[in-house]
């Protein structure tokens, strides 16, 4: 990884053996970008921020310091990650997600410690879902979009509404499984992988 001395944006062509930098892009001095990730037009990332490793940052995001970003997360446009947010490895946000992190916001009062959002490995948050502070999002888990999720979701959970209930479950690939799927099931999509496998890996 390499830590941005640059309080400006850079050209990506100081940077292209490492990672890219859209022109447009404010990276400030202190944020960690990790080799072989994308930020694109118009994104923030502040002081402090942590990026892994082939990541892609879509136009038009904001990342604040205190947030960390592990390897291969995709994260879509219009997305504001607050202090605290945690996104593991191979994570995909959609457009306008909302995270928060303060149950009881007020205007100029800041918290000895934000409610950050922890989002485990390979799990999908649908386009425009809001995510209440504090809450965690299982491995795998899919949230649908327009969601308003106020609880915490279990791993490989399928989830929407408002606010956002359990409605089946999925497979790593994405694929719904049946009611009632026993281990040893098989996914249209992922045949011949027994699930139980699938989930072990």
């Amino acid at each position: 990884m390499t830590t941005l001395s640059n309080p400006d944006w850079l050209d990506p062509r100081l940077s292209s053996d490492d990672h890219f930098l859209h022109p447009h892009a404010l990276v400030d001095k202190g944020a960690t970008i990790g080799r072989g990730s994308r930020v694109w037009a118009f994104a923030h990332i502040a002081a402090g921020a942590t990026i892994g490793t082939d990541a892609n940052i879509c136009d038009h995001t904001f990342i604040e310091s205190g947030v960390t970003v592990r390897d291969r997360v995709t994260i879509k446009s219009g997305v504001f990650l607050w202090e605290g947010t945690y996104l593991e490895d191979d994570v995909f946000v959609g457009p306008n997600v909302s995270f928060t992190n303060d149950p009881r916001p007020r205007s100029r009062h800041r918290p000895d410690q934000y409610d950050g959002i922890r989002v485990q490995r390979g799990a999908s948050i649908g386009a425009g879902a809001v995510l209440l502070p504090g809450i965690t999002i299982g491995e795998g888990a899919m949230v649908g979009a327009g969601a308003v999720v106020t609880r915490n979701v279990p791993a490989f959970a399928l989830v929407h509404g408002n606010p956002a209930r359990i409605k089946g479950y999925v497979c790593r690939c994405g694929q719904s499984l049946n009611v009632g799927s026993e281990p040893g099931d098989r996914c249209s999509q992922c045949e011949p992988a027994p699930h139980f496998e699938r989930f072990a890996a």
